[in-house]
């Protein structure tokens, strides 16, 4: 039986459908735009799989696409994992778990 997914999906992912025994029909994005645009729409689905299964995978599997679009957008992954570190350095993180209802 043939699915039909119309996704972005990790490069080896022919191979592991080929190892099954099946076949992948796959082609490489147009262009840049549509590069970026299914890299954003794969952050949205990974976002959702961890909400529904909150495991370490699945933030492995939004970390991989955040990686992704940084280097898409010429971003260096270690220069803005720097950045995250100074705004916690600066601001915080969200060990407290504070919710802000007036200011």
């Amino acid at each position: 039986m043939t699915v039909k997914y119309d996704k972005l999906v990790r490069d080896r992912i022919p191979e592991i459908v080929a190892a099954r025994g099946g076949v992948a029909k796959t082609r490489v994005c147009a262009d840049d735009e549509e590069y970026l645009a299914r890299l954003v729409a794969k952050l949205r689905e990974e976002v959702d799989e961890f909400d529904r299964d909150r495991n370490a995978e699945e933030l492995a599997d939004i970390l991989e696409v955040i990686k992704a679009l940084c280097l898409r957008l010429g971003f260096d992954p270690l220069e803005v994992e720097a950045l995250r570190a100074k705004k916690e350095a600066e601001r915080g993180a969200f060990g407290k778990r504070l919710i802000l209802e007036e200011a």
